[in-house]
């Protein structure tokens, strides 16, 4: 999508951006429960899917919110719900639910410090590894993070775009101080960027299988009430979608949902360089941190200091890749982080040679440029 293209100038804050990509993604279900500071997601949503024939639904919990958000996509309704911490950690089983059936679906996590009620008011990042390990069990997930509000609206589009191609759920996480940061942003209109929507079958129905592998390892998916006969369960199934307990069958259909998720490696990793070509010492970022981090390292370059920034916006799958590159040319890398280093694992553990340092911040404060700048120079 290219950000500088016409359209309409608005005045937005995070969330808000979040609720313009989901419509303009097609969604048109939402179901949650106020919480902050992810409120405005579902007030706005309230207000505008009614005007584009979709519904909205107050549910009674997380739980719930999450539990028809699935069956609206089952449905054949592109579906989202929004929350942080606490109804995020509520959310987790119906999550492996809609792991286990590949029931397309969007996510978003609006952090805040933890943990219980922890600091409602105030940003963190403490919610990255429960995001990809959250619900138990094996299973491939796709989590994207925001820093700013043209990403809330670009990435909320590909997290739909990418759910619905790999029949996935995914998860955006953003964080306090993104959400409700205010900012111009263009808004293309609707030629300005794609809209996928889930393959359908193109078989009769009585040929149908919803589980079935093929080359691309994502099975056709037919909405309820089209007349195909689907079977949903939590259990390991057939690709019938009944339950099995034939080895064979289970190791097949474990494996196909990661290769599917391997396949789209090219699209689903994605990150933003900054000065990185002769950097000697990179800062690796995510969220609203990596917004610190870019002052920072303009800061750095000011000072005669070759630093660079890779900026992350797909968490996991983790974008090995990439971040392998930039540990191999640089001499130090810093992952500043608000937590206590759950990012910083993940780059420690593909790391071969580079010196890997920390900034980590659990106060409800956001790291500042002068904080990594401090690093950089120490380092």
């Amino acid at each position: 999508m290219d950000s500088k293209q016409s359209g309409t100038i608005s005045l937005l804050q995070g969330n808000e951006a979040i609720v313009k990509g989901a419509l303009a993604a097609g969604c048109r279900f939402f179901a949650g429960y106020p919480i902050t500071p992810a409120s405005e997601i579902a007030e706005l949503m309230s207000i505008n899917l009614p005007k584009v024939g979709g519904t909205f639904i107050q549910m009674e919990d997380e739980i719930a919110g999450i539990g028809a958000i699935i069956g609206a996509s089952l449905a054949g309704v592109k579906s989202l719900t929004a929350t942080s911490g606490p109804g995020f950690s509520l959310m987790q089983e119906n999550l492996g639910f809609a792991c286990i059936t590949e029931t397309p679906c969007v996510i978003v996590n609006v952090m805040r410090g933890g943990p219980s009620t922890g600091l409602p008011t105030s940003p963190g990042q403490g919610d990255v590894m429960q995001a990809r390990w959250g619900t138990h069990g094996i299973h491939p997930i796709v989590v994207l993070s925001v820093s700013s509000v043209l990403d809330s609206f670009e990435i909320t589009i590909h997290a739909f775009n990418i759910s619905e191609k790999y029949r996935i759920p995914v998860i955006i996480l953003s964080d306090e101080v993104v959400a409700h940061t205010r900012e111009s942003i263009t808004i293309p209109d609707q030629t300005g960027f794609e809209e996928v929507n889930r393959i359908k079958p193109s078989v009769p129905p009585e040929w149908y299988h919803p589980y079935e592998d093929n080359s691309r390892g994502v099975p056709p998916m037919a909405s309820f009430g089209d007349g195909y006969r689907h079977h949903v369960t939590g259990l390991v199934h057939d690709v019938h979608g009944y339950p099995t307990q034939r080895v064979d069958e289970i190791d097949a259909f474990q494996r196909r949902q990661f290769r599917k998720i391997t396949n789209g490696f090219y699209e689903i990793q994605m990150t933003k360089s900054t000065m990185l070509d002769d950097a000697e010492i990179a800062v690796i970022a995510y969220g609203s941190v990596s917004r610190s981090a870019l002052r920072a390292i303009k800061m750095a370059r000011e000072r005669g200091i070759k630093a660079g920034l890779l900026h992350l916006i797909t968490l996991f799958p983790f974008p090995r890749q990439t971040a392998e590159q930039v540990l191999r040319q640089c001499r130090a890398v810093l992952v500043p982080e608000m937590n206590l280093g759950q990012i910083s694992r993940e780059v420690k553990r593909v790391n071969l040679s580079s010196k890997i340092e920390k900034i980590n911040r659990i106060d409800g404060q956001l790291i500042t440029p002068e904080e990594i700048f401090k690093k950089l120079l120490e380092m």
